[in-house]
């Protein structure tokens, strides 16, 4: 960790209160500790609007008997052999599967790709999930 800069900040009580209960339902050991999150987590935001580097993965959940399913998502996936780093596919019952798989990319890329799967006709559920690579927070 860098240099520690102290400082003061004014706010509302009723959102100051909101803060605190969110902080002590997450677990954090004090505001430090939750403020960064929260700051870190809107400098990941602005790495999506800015088309940097992000990674992530997409979820889906769909039934591996409809028709074809299976192939278009094989081949959605190898289309963009350059975004997809893996995939992990689990048998959840008889008929549903779980298919998670690492994303890497520019935001665009991968919000482009993440919406191609989860769209794809017969899929039950499905979110892409996206965070930071790092590189770029401190």
């Amino acid at each position: 960790m860098g240099k520690v800069v102290r400082f003061s900040a004014s706010i509302e009580a009723d959102l100051f209160e909101r803060f605190e209960e969110a902080s002590r339902r997450r677990g954090y050991s004090n505001r430090s500790e939750a403020l960064r999150d929260v700051i870190r987590d809107s400098l990941v935001r602005e790495e999506w609007e800015g088309d940097h580097e992000i990674v992530g993965t997409v979820t889906l959940v769909y039934d591996h008997h409809a028709r074809e399913l299976s192939d278009r998502l094989t081949h959605l996936q190898h289309d963009h052999h350059d975004v997809i780093l893996s995939a992990l596919h689990v048998h959840l019952d008889h008929d549903n599967c779980l298919e998670v798989i690492a994303v890497k990319g520019r935001a665009s890329e991968v919000q482009a790709i993440g919406d191609a799967l989860v769209g794809t006709r017969g899929v039950k559920h499905g979110r892409l999930t996206a965070t930071t690579t790092g590189k770029r927070l401190r």
